[in-house]
């Protein structure tokens, strides 16, 4: 089996995606009150690039995270 193949069936196993999901959801709506909280009080224009990266980044750490140690194990 492939490397990229093992690596992308442990993103999709063992509840990676939910787990990494309930991350990106906590940790991506704290960066976006602190980035943009004061634009959200002031009813400014939302940069939605910057909404968008502050979930993904979360889950793809939390999923990096999971699937480094399921390796590691093997």
């Amino acid at each position: 089996m492939g490397k990229l193949t093992e690596i992308a069936r442990y993103c999709a196993s063992n509840g990676v995606p939910r787990r990494s999901l309930i991350v990106a959801a906590i940790i991506g709506t704290i960066i976006n009150l602190i980035n943009q909280g004061d634009t959200l009080v002031a009813g400014g224009d939302l940069n939605w690039i910057k909404i968008g990266l502050s979930y993904i980044l979360p889950y793809c750490v939390a999923t990096y995270g999971a699937v480094s140690v399921q390796m590691s194990r093997r």
